[in-house]
């Protein structure tokens, strides 16, 4: 069964999806850009058999609020003050996109609160060439206005980011979409050489490897973690 619930992060309202039995070790999950927790439905379940699973909406994402205010280090720092206020001391951390991005900055932070990160198809923090983004029609599950504040620090990212990728002490599985990816798979690569306890498997199936392969996803991630 899945509880759908919120919490104050300092006057940020963040809901959240929990599930799997409330003795299990904590896992938090981080969405990418313009998704929300539901985007875990599929490979959820499998991963909440032996963990606590916690897949959060982030800032300016679906059932959370939309403050107008928005950074990867924003990002960060809410992730942080919910692990906080549901008493979460040590957790294991799986990151999509945006959401690794936010995961290995809560890592660099704070390594002591997370025991095993994986960071699926996200790169190291270099700087790329800017492209224009372009908003889809219709109603929108998030705030359009997060996606050019967070896009201007993933084009230009903080240098020390980069340097700090080796601070992180967790075991880091990152899962690579491989050639179809828009994701510079080098810059994958590129994070995994800098993070001392990294390693990298590839599954060739594009940037949502937990949509398109959600099978291989959970044995991936279900034998990192030890369920």
């Amino acid at each position: 069964m899945v509880d759908h619930r919120s919490v104050d992060v300092s006057g940020v309202r963040l809901a959240y999806r929990v599930s799997g039995p409330r003795d299990a070790p904590p896992l938090v999950l981080l969405h990418a850009m313009g998704e929300t927790a539901g985007d875990w439905d599929e490979v959820a379940p499998a991963l909440a058999t032996g963990r606590r699973v916690h897949a959060l909406d982030l800032r300016g994402h679906g059932r959370s609020d939309w403050p107008g205010a928005y950074s990867l280090t924003l990002m960060r720092d809410d992730v942080s003050g919910f692990l906080d206020a549901l008493g979460l001391d040590r957790v294991d951390l799986v990151g999509h996109s945006m959401g690794g991005a936010v995961a290995y900055l809560v890592a660099q932070a704070d390594g002591r609160r997370v025991d095993r990160l994986v960071l699926e198809d996200v790169p190291a923090p270099l700087p790329r060439k800017p492209s224009a983004a372009v908003r889809p029609d219709g109603e929108l599950s998030f705030d359009w206005d997060l996606v050019p504040a967070v896009r201007r620090q993933i084009d230009t990212p903080e240098p020390e980011w980069l340097e700090r990728l080796g601070t992180i002490t967790a075991p880091t599985l990152a899962l690579a979409g491989g050639g179809g990816s828009p994701v510079p798979q080098a810059g994958i690569a590129e994070l995994v050489r800098r993070v001392p306890r990294g390693r990298m498997v590839t599954i060739e199936t594009g940037h949502l490897i937990h949509r398109t392969e959600p099978g291989r996803f959970v044995a991936e991630v279900r034998e990192f973690l030890g369920i």
